[in-house]
């Protein structure tokens, strides 16, 4: 499991003219079941991203294909982590 920690590195007007392809790609990364949630920071500073892959390989992949990587719209920050605990067997399901 992975989280992508995304710092804009670009004005929001930048941001903004990616942002639907952004959103495009990130759609089609859920219907593909790499992607777990995602959602942009607080004051839009950057976005998170949550990915199920196995490797720091295949996370790199997929989001090699972001909009938002591809024009360096944004700094990425991966972080791979082991969950352990969580609040719902809903959760559970997903991980």
């Amino acid at each position: 499991m992975f989280i992508a920690v995304l710092s804009y590195t670009k004005p929001l007007e930048c941001v903004d003219k990616y942002l639907a392809e952004h959103r495009a790609f990130l759609a089609e990364e859920y219907a593909k079941g790499t992607l777990l949630m995602s959602g942009p920071r607080k004051n839009r500073v950057g976005g998170v991203i949550m990915i199920k892959t196995d490797t720091l390989e295949e996370a790199e992949a997929i989001l090699s294909r972001d909009p938002f990587r591809i024009h360096f719209i944004a700094d990425y920050n991966i972080i791979e982590f082991t969950p352990t605990l969580f609040c719902s067997d809903a959760l559970s399901e997903l991980l």
